[in-house]
């Protein structure tokens, strides 16, 4: 079964009982699903950004990331959904879809880094880039505002 990676369309397979559906014969579905999904989706773009940190595929820190952006080795640029608008707008996002993501907390960031909090990063080209975009995209549909607030103001979290 295939069901597109946004909250609304999840929920209303939900709702609607679309899995026994699609599946032709009962399902238990779980409570809480979506959020699950969503949680699953965390641990798969935050493994990708660890694997590509790893591999030297992956920096952190305005000074770094704006260094890899200024040389071209940056595809993708990841700043905190809760981080300061200001700091944010002083790096320019790399071109093209998916080139850009702020689904992601300081906190949730920081544990691809092993630091307590990370606002800035990058990841320069590659198979994990490609990997953690795919997830990336997926995410941007099934996280929402709402699900991203860690008590501080909302910010958007789409692509």
């Amino acid at each position: 079964m295939y069901v597109s990676a946004e909250r609304d369309a999840l929920e209303m397979a939900v709702k609607k009982k679309l899995f026994s559906k699609g599946a032709k014969r009962q399902v238990t579905v779980p409570d809480g699903l979506v959020a699950e999904v969503e949680a699953a989706l965390v641990r798969r773009v935050l493994d990708r950004i660890s694997m590509s940190r790893k591999a030297g595929r992956a920096v952190t820190g305005f000074e770094k990331v704006k260094d890899w952006l200024e040389k071209g080795t940056a595809t993708i640029l990841l700043q905190a959904s809760d981080g300061s608008e200001r700091g944010k707008s002083k790096l320019y996002k790399p071109g093209g879809r998916g080139s850009f993501f702020d689904i992601l907390t300081a906190q949730e960031l920081g544990l691809s880094f092993g630091r307590e909090r990370v606002i800035h990063a990058a990841l320069a080209a590659g198979r994990l880039a490609d990997l953690f975009r795919d997830d990336a995209v997926r995410l941007s549909g099934v996280r929402t505002i709402e699900t991203q607030d860690d008590g501080n103001d909302p910010v958007p979290g789409k692509v």
